[in-house]
């Protein structure tokens, strides 16, 4: 048992990992040393991903199942997977950790992620922790930072089956009300927008899967052709630190991307709208997935 006080459990998704190149063997072990159990609902894959989960160690414990591929009304078959494995969790853990299969926990934030589960486990009031987010995009170097990202979402959850995975299964939801939720420390980095450009066509190609029909997919993502990042329409450079176990995913890195981060893809509306964000911190008209909680 890695806490003192309290029992956390760990639990994501995943499907086709090998062949759409998802780090899900970094992100879980980004979260393994803050968990005594790791729950994984693996989909019948079409690769080595069931071999590839398996192998990450003794906390590992797989749920074999199958996508109902006809829910594809705003990705509901991704929070369906989740339930899947948030049900699998045993009543004697307090905490539950959810990590996506192209999300990654840097190690320096484990400190203030222990202290936050050990402060809130006897406060009733807090159902989740509410983690930052870091959007990379394009390569390891450069961040999406436009409006179209979102800042935060909460990725600790209290065990209590009442909480339901939310539509394509970014949030959560308890009785189909928001969580009331306090902030963490901590970023989530979340690297679904990095990989070599044929495997972001692969992906973009297979997601969009679950939420259009074929028709629509095949007139917008050609599986034979690269994904053009130089569409996005803003970014920064990125001047931290990866998570360790990102480091030799990120060596291995065989393609390129540069954007002048000066260049912005924006109306005049969005321009404003931006720059007033950068120079306050707030974003006017955000859609918040939670309650936050002052005190």
């Amino acid at each position: 048992m890695h806490l003192c006080a309290v029992k956390v459990c760990g639990f994501s998704f995943i499907r086709n990992a090998v062949s759409l190149d998802y780090p899900v063997s970094e992100a879980i072990r980004s979260v393994l040393p803050l968990v005594d159990e790791m729950f994984v609902a693996v989909g019948k894959s079409e690769d080595s991903t069931r071999e590839l989960v398996e192998s990450l160690g003794p906390q590992i414990r797989i749920i074999d199942t199958v996508w109902d591929d006809s829910l594809r009304e705003g990705g509901k078959v991704l929070a369906v997977e989740t339930d899947k494995a948030m049900d699998a969790i045993p009543d004697e853990y307090n905490w539950c950790f959810y990590i996506q299969a192209d999300e990654c926990l840097h190690e320096k934030f484990i400190p203030a992620i222990k202290e936050a589960m050990e402060k809130f486990v006897d406060d009733k009031r807090v159902d989740g922790l509410l983690f930052g987010y870091k959007h990379f995009y394009g390569s390891y170097d450069y961040l999406g930072d436009s409006r179209t990202w979102y800042r935060s979402e909460i990725r600790v959850i209290r065990n209590d089956k009442r909480i339901r995975s939310w539509k394509d299964a970014q949030g959560f939801r308890k009785d189909g009300k928001k969580l009331q939720v306090k902030k963490v420390a901590a970023d989530i980095y979340h690297y679904g927008w990095v990989r070599h450009p044929k495997y972001m066509m692969a992906k973009a190609y297979a997601a969009n899967k679950l939420w259009h029909d074929d028709n629509w997919v095949e007139q917008r993502f050609d599986p034979e052709k690269d994904f053009d990042y130089s569409a996005i329409d803003s970014v920064q450079r990125f001047s931290g630190t990866h998570p360790a176990v990102m480091q030799k995913r990120i060596d291995e890195k065989n393609w390129k991307f540069d954007h002048d981060p000066k260049s912005k893809k924006f109306g005049f509306k969005t321009f404003v709208l931006y720059y007033f964000e950068k120079l306050t911190g707030h974003r006017i008209g955000e859609n918040k997935n939670y309650f936050l909680l002052k005190n």
